[in-house]
């Protein structure tokens, strides 16, 4: 089992002039403090044009500076999002590779399709085409990494000449790959590409087991054809976070958060009506939160599944041995990792930095006790089966070593305006 941290940069209103780098300088000291604790990945989001929720639209430069203040910690993009419209394959491609370099090889790269209207229609992305435009990105995305040169790609969504995509990544061939999912078609997909499952929904122990359990049969099987030059085989789970040695006092400095974190959810991808630069995300938290079961002791008539939705949202807030008996359960359920939500809502910060480091001096020993043994016979279990997946990948490649790029000067001038 290993333990990371998720940042969306969650900016709640009433803002001030200083609201948004006040947080991310707060971000930046918990990320530096996690490093020292023992925390092994830090996660940062990219979202764009969602108030409140998520002002993260640029992870890779939070994660530069992480870079310059920490020494082992995994820095992490969960995850960028990788229609073209958004972000281009060339320019995704030389970021982690400069990110991988500046921070001696700690980059895992994980990567989406995009989810929300809101942000999908603000860069002109169809849903209907979204999946479609993902797997043709991270395709070229790999082959920008890993090639010399990059021998290009006419596509669907992306066209690209022959060039050389500079820099390299220190991690050979690339920085290990994962993919967002939220159900167990997405796990699948996951599985079936070799790529590590980093899911983002709340799920119970039960679920995680069961999605585990298909997750790795299908790493293990034949479907199982790697999108990119490696495998990368881990899943993971997401859950709000907050430790203290007495059980009231974590749910009283952790439990708002998490609800709020859960309602800009629902205002975001199920049924806010949103306007942009006016809606005020935390008044009408503040106002709805009965009605919709958010409170402490909810007496509201909710639906069983979004009832044990909300329920699962405490799974992560406790003591030290609340949350070993917590994260056992995951580990029998076989999670490699729990990625703890902290930064939510207006959960204070010095709270979370007294969390993590009771969480690291108390609750992680045990679990890095075992890690070496579980590693090691993780690795023999699926030596084989990784082996012959990497022997499915087909070249895609072209002879380009006749290409030749003309420079400014010896190209024809371009005809006079008009002509």
């Amino acid at each position: 089992m290993r333990f990371g941290l998720l940042y969306h940069l969650q900016v709640p209103r009433p803002w001030t002039e200083g609201s948004e780098e006040k947080v991310i300088r707060e971000a930046l000291e918990q990320i530096e403090l996690a490093d020292r604790v023992g925390f092994d990945y830090v996660w940062a989001t990219e979202h764009h044009f969602l108030d409140e929720y998520s002002h993260s639209s640029a992870p890779e430069v939070l994660l530069a500076a992480a870079a310059a203040k920490t020494e082992r910690i995994r820095l992490a993009h969960g995850i960028v999002t990788l229609p073209p419209a958004v972000n281009h394959p060339a320019r995704v491609a030389e970021r982690l590779a400069m990110l991988d370099l500046v921070s001696g090889g700690r980059v895992d790269f994980g990567s989406g399709q995009g989810s929300t209207q809101h942000e999908l229609g603000g860069f002109g992305v169809e849903r209907a085409t979204k999946r479609e435009q993902w797997r043709e990105a991270i395709t070229v995305i790999t082959r920008m990494l890993t090639e010399v040169p990059f021998t290009g790609h006419q596509g669907q969504w992306i066209d690209m000449p022959p060039r050389n995509v500079l820099p390299k990544p220190k991690q050979k061939p690339h920085p290990p790959l994962w993919v967002a999912c939220s159900s167990p078609e997405t796990i699948a997909a996951a599985a079936r590409y070799g790529m590590g499952a980093l899911s983002l929904a709340f799920i119970t122990v039960e679920e995680a087991a069961e999605w585990v359990r298909s997750y790795y049969e299908l790493i293990a099987s034949d479907e199982c054809v790697p999108i990119g030059k490696a495998v990368n085989p881990n899943f993971s789970v997401v859950m709000p976070f907050m430790c203290h040695s007495d059980a009231e006092t974590a749910l009283d400095r952790g439990l708002d958060g998490a609800y709020s974190l859960f309602y800009g959810f629902m205002h975001y991808y199920l049924n806010g009506q949103h306007y942009p630069g006016k809606t005020d995300l935390a008044a009408e938290f503040a106002q709805a939160r009965e009605m919709v079961g958010l409170t402490r002791n909810s007496n509201a008539d909710l639906n069983p599944e979004l009832k044990a939705r909300i329920d699962s949202l405490r799974m992560g807030i406790g003591t030290p041995s609340q949350l070993k008996d917590m994260i056992r359960a995951y580990e029998d359920a076989g999670v490699d990792q729990i990625i703890f939500q902290t930064q939510i809502g207006t959960t204070k910060h010095e709270h979370i930095c007294e969390a993590l480091e009771l969480f690291g001096s108390e609750v992680i020993p045990e679990f890095a006790g075992r890690r070496e043994a579980g590693d090691a016979a993780k690795q023999e279990r699926l030596a084989v089966p990784i082996k012959e997946a990497l022997g499915r990948i087909e070249p895609n490649t072209t002879d380009v070593s006749d290409y030749v790029i003309m420079t400014d000067m010896q190209a024809p001038p371009a005809p006079a305006p008009g002509r």
